[in-house]
């Protein structure tokens, strides 16, 4: 799987959360760890090379407790070996209400966390035209 490489113009801050996943798609299972997540995308540490198309959608699974689980619908955007980049294409609202506070305990900055929310909002709206 080859990806191009783009100038990095992160929007989202980053935040470092190690745990356990799953990536289901292309009709394979990917147990992998999370490096770090974003309310944009996320870096994970594959235990297999991933060996779908360039442009195949993802879903992706994580655990933040016994009865708290997020669930995104991801794209790959980059990969440097077993370590790949993707972006979030769909979540739902509970998985993002509870990314959401995530992000906003890990920044523990609220005022940053709502510009973050609204230039998710802005790319949602320029991604609709």
């Amino acid at each position: 799987m080859t990806f191009e490489k783009s100038d990095d113009k992160r929007r989202f801050h980053r935040i470092f959360y190690h745990t356990g996943a799953v990536l289901t798609g292309s009709g394979q299972t990917y147990p992998c760890k999370i490096i770090d997540l974003s309310l944009r995308g996320c870096l994970l540490d594959l235990e297999q090379p991933l060996a779908g198309q360039a442009d195949a959608l993802y879903s992706l699974k994580f655990d933040l407790s016994e009865e708290i689980s997020i669930t995104m619908e991801v794209a790959a955007t980059h990969a440097d070996a077993n370590r790949v980049g993707f972006k979030c294409v769909h979540i739902d609202i509970d998985s993002i209400s509870s990314l959401r506070r995530l992000v906003e305990l890990n920044l523990g900055d609220s005022e940053l966390l709502e510009r973050e929310l609204a230039a998710l909002g802005d790319l949602a709206e320029h991604a609709d035209q």
